[in-house]
This record gives C-alpha cells, structure tokens and sequence, in this order.
C-alpha cells in the first residue's frame, strides 16, 4: 500500500480553479494534497474536491493575501494551525498528525525585493525549525510547500545573477542548511541530481517557456522515513501558477 502526497503553491485557489485545477486532481489522485498562498477563504470556495472528506484552511487575516489548505483522505488524529504569531496572522501553516508521522503544510515568507523582510524571515527559519524539532521528538515528520528558498546553484536557472536576491540570499540557503542538517531530506534530490528541475518560473520574458526557473517547492522528510520513500517528482508540464506541482510516494 502506497500513499501519495501532492503540495501545490496555487497562487490563488480562486483563479486556478479556471485553469484546469481540478482536473489535475482528479487524474494526479493524490491521498493528501497540500496547496499554498490560496488567497481566499473556505466560504469563498470549499464547495469543491468533494472526495476529499476532511479540508482543513489556515486563512490570512489580510483578505486575498497567503493562506494554506489540506485536503485529505486519510483522517489526521489532530491539527494544529500555525506555529507562531506570524504564522498565525497569515495563514502560512497546517499540521496533520497521522499514525506514523505529522504533515507540515508551509508557505514559508518571501523576503522580497530589496531584501525588505529578510530579518523577519531569519527570524521566521529559527521559529519554523524549533516548531519542526518539537515535533520530530514526537514522531517522524514531512514538511511540504513553498519554502520560498533555492538551496543549491543546481536550484535555479542563474545562480550568478541572483546571490543577493531574496530567495537565493546566505542567509536564506542557511536557513534551508538547518532544516537538512536536523533530520531531513530533500526528497526529489534522493531519485534527482541534475539541473533545469524547477517549480517556479516568473510571468515575465517567457521564463517559462525557456525555463528559467527556481526551484523553491519541496518535500522534506525525516531521515526515519527514507526506506518508506518510493519516489518523488516534479509535475513541471501541469499550468495554471507560476509554481507547478511537486509531489512524494510513501510505501
């Protein structure tokens, strides 16, 4: 028996639902799918993936703004809502406990142009990986979403041209070298280790169609889970965001 988890930055569950949503989700068939920066709240559009029996919404207080939603088959044990107050203002975490280990659903802050949030995000990396720790004490964990980061040059088109833009920064990879070094893995980089793999290309000068792109959406596990770890993937080909979406099997 296998169980498949899809994570999908959306960027607005409203207009994506247009572009070909769920359909994807009905052929992908994922037991969990993961979405981030949904941008809407449950009332606006949680008539939808009535196969999925249990939904959960961490919504921002800001209306249009961030926001994460679950979708499950599986019935979680508990779920917790954000892991902090920045978090909880924003709408940027979900965990569901299962059996065997807890699913953490992030959209993790961008530190923007100009680098004008990269303090807050430093201090949001530390926050994020203490709430992880507290948890991998309990049980195994996977984190998923858009964690706003690329790792290695590998991780993106134009290393050179964007050592100091927000999501290429020291610091940010630093912050990523933390949560590899506690106990998790790169899961695509397991079955994975050549470039031009990306999850988010920008709407201008065609990066897409020539991609040049980022990749800042991941599934990370617990060392603990690694012989349960049967693939993970890219859906690069699959339109409708500027991200696309990335996906794990567990046996």
């Amino acid at each position: 028996m296998t169980t498949k988890l899809v994570s999908w930055n959306v960027n607005g569950i409203r207009a994506i639902l247009n572009k070909g949503f769920l359909d994807f989700v009905k052929k992908e068939n994922p037991d969990i799918l993961c979405l981030q920066e949904t941008k809407a709240h449950p009332d606006q559009v949680d008539k939808i993936l009535d196969e999925y029996e249990h939904h959960f919404w961490n919504t921002a207080e800001k209306k249009g703004y961030s926001g994460t939603a679950v979708f499950s088959k599986i019935k979680p044990i508990s779920v917790i809502y954000g892991d902090g107050p920045m978090s909880d203002k924003e709408g940027r975490v979900i965990t569901l406990e299962f059996d065997e280990y807890y699913l953490i659903n992030v959209y993790t802050p961008n530190a923007k142009r100009a680098l004008e949030r990269l303090d807050e995000r430093q201090i949001w990396d530390k926050q994020f990986l203490r709430f992880i720790k507290e948890l991998e004490d309990k049980k195994p964990v996977i984190v998923c979403g858009d964690l706003n980061v690329a790792h290695k040059e590998i991780d993106l088109a134009r290393p050179k041209d964007n050592l100091n833009n927000a999501g290429f920064t020291i610091e940010e990879r630093k912050g990523m070298d933390n949560y590899i070094n506690h106990w998790l893995i790169d899961t695509f980089r397991e079955f994975e280790k050549s470039p031009n793999n990306y999850t988010w290309w920008s709407y201008m000068f065609h990066a897409r169609e020539k991609n040049i792109g980022w990749r800042i959406d991941y599934f990370l596990i617990s060392k603990k889970l690694k012989l349960k770890l049967k693939d993970a993937f890219i859906r690069s080909e699959i339109m409708g965001s500027d991200h696309c979406p990335v996906g794990i099997i567990l046996k």
